[in-house]
């Protein structure tokens, strides 16, 4: 992996239901600039909850609801808190982490 990528989707253990509507995935965007603002980054980058909160319905595919982010299951918050961190790393982190996973 040697860019950071600039869309990743997780799948959802627990699907979100918004009518007739079942969510089972989540497409997550790179967030530029003007998306993060309100945010602390550090916060953001050490997986703080309320900043996760407060940029995942700016950056989801489909767009949730801020209800719908806070109701978010844990497993499902853990992986899109991930997934956001990693947006974050450069390219020397993003390769040592590929060298770590590859080594287990």
């Amino acid at each position: 992996m040697s860019q950071t990528p600039k869309t990743v989707t997780i799948p959802l253990e627990e699907p979100i239901l918004r009518g007739e509507q079942k969510i089972d995935q989540l497409t997550l965007r790179r967030p530029q600039a003007g998306e993060l603002r309100g945010v602390r980054l550090a916060e953001l980058t050490n997986g703080d909850v309320g900043a996760v909160l407060a940029v995942l319905p700016r950056i989801s595919s489909p767009i949730l609801t801020p209800t719908e982010a806070a109701e978010l299951d844990p497993v499902d918050l853990a992986a899109a808190t991930s997934e956001i961190i990693g947006f974050f790393m450069t390219k020397p982190q993003r390769q040592e982490l590929e060298a770590r996973k590859s080594s287990y």
